[in-house]
């Protein structure tokens, strides 16, 4: 690692990604693929290296992004990828999405129309139902009417449907309604893929499973598995484990710049907010909200310094924060903290941070800033 980057910086592992990878292969059904959710940036990881990894090193051929831009993204490192869009792209750039060979998710019979009218070559598509999530896609209260619009879509000239796919509202819950509302969701999924071949149309597609139902309720009726934050190595849901020997792949580090001895009454950070209560030594470490490290976890989080959990001390400051090192001697300037990661016998997780602050590990992961530079390690 060059000096200048010893500030903040996020370590990715990419030796761990194939290693969650393999771990979820085995958890598929022979019949089932994994898609690779890799949008906003690869949940902060970066997409060049993710994608260039699990493509060339991890043999996944389906990726998942949310827009436009992240497709030509992923396209510009993977070639020969199947990509598809998972959210909304304006009709008029449908025309991109066919040069750059997407597949774009269809939400509506209007929808797949304004495509058509765009583009002068077909357009790759898999067709969204909303079977209980409420966002977007296809609604309908029985299978037959719903596999009609998708044949009436499948007519639309320059319009190439080639799967279905819904998403899981509460997959990452084990309360026995809510797994009765997921078995709701699969069923319809699935009765309206057979309405379909009942009338002919056999997709090569069908797909439903998301991280969570990749973890807790495997089908080999969904041909792809949708795995997004368990190939990063977080959690669906931090109630539920995950399977064994998965790990997170992003650590982040900073540096302690200056280490000091204040006594008792000294305010610490904006505010006035914390007030030593006896002398102590205070450790100023190089990050701050400005990076992606919450403001929310002031005078609650912790950083592990040699290894040890060293409460964060006042406010979170733009780019610097300041801890209590009263029981780490040896905390000197330039040594490097873990606020996200393993030092010695002891881990905090982005799951952990989140809890803290009453948000989510993939909140936390991708809201790590894009000033703080992914150093890649194998």
């Amino acid at each position: 690692m060059q000096p200048y980057l010893k500030r903040a910086w996020a370590e990715v592992s990419l030796a761990r990604l194939k290693k969650n990878v393999e771990i979820i292969k085995s958890l598929n059904s022979p019949e089932t693929e994994i898609m690779a959710v890799v949008k906003a940036d690869a949940y902060g990881h970066g997409y060049e290296h993710i994608v260039k990894c699990l493509a060339d090193d991890c043999n996944i051929r389906y990726f998942a992004v949310s827009n436009l831009d992240e497709a030509i993204a992923v396209r510009q490192f993977c070639s020969d990828a199947e990509i598809l869009i998972l959210g909304y792209t304006p009709p008029e750039y449908a025309h991109e999405i066919s040069m750059y060979n997407i597949i774009q998710g269809v939400v509506s019979y209007e929808y797949a129309e304004k495509l058509s009218h765009n583009t002068p070559a077909p357009i790759r598509c898999h067709v969204k139902i909303d079977t209980g999530m409420g966002r977007i896609g296809l609604r309908y209260n029985n299978t037959k009417d719903c596999a009609d619009e998708i044949r009436k879509i499948m007519q639309i000239n320059k319009i190439s449907v080639e799967g279905i796919y819904t998403h899981f509202a509460v997959a990452d819950s084990d309360t026995p309604d809510n797994i009765a509302y997921t078995d709701t969701q699969e069923k319809f999924i699935l009765d309206t893929y057979d309405e379909l071949v009942s009338m002919g149309v056999t997709l090569p597609q069908v797909h439903f499973m998301n991280s969570a139902a990749t973890c807790y309720r495997n089908s080999p009726r969904s041909t792809l598995s949708r795995a997004g934050i368990i190939i990063y190595g977080l959690h669906p849901d931090i109630s539920l484990d995950i399977p064994d020997g998965i790990e997170p792949v992003m650590e982040l580090k900073a540096v302690i710049s200056q280490v000091k001895t204040v006594e008792a009454g000294t305010c610490i950070s904006y505010g006035r907010t914390f007030t030593a209560p006896d002398e102590m030594r205070v450790a100023t470490v190089t990050i701050g909200y400005a990076d992606g490290y919450s403001r929310l976890l002031s005078s609650k989080g912790e950083i592990l310094v040699h290894g040890k959990r060293c409460k964060i001390i006042g406010r979170v400051c733009m780019d610097q924060l300041m801890i209590d090192v009263s029981e780490v001697p040896q905390a000197e300037s330039g040594d490097i903290v873990t606020l996200i990661g393993r030092d010695g016998d002891d881990i905090i997780t982005a799951d952990e941070l989140a809890s803290i602050y009453g948000t989510i590990g993939y909140e936390v992961v991708c809201g790590i800033s894009k000033r703080v530079p992914r150093i890649y390690i194998d």
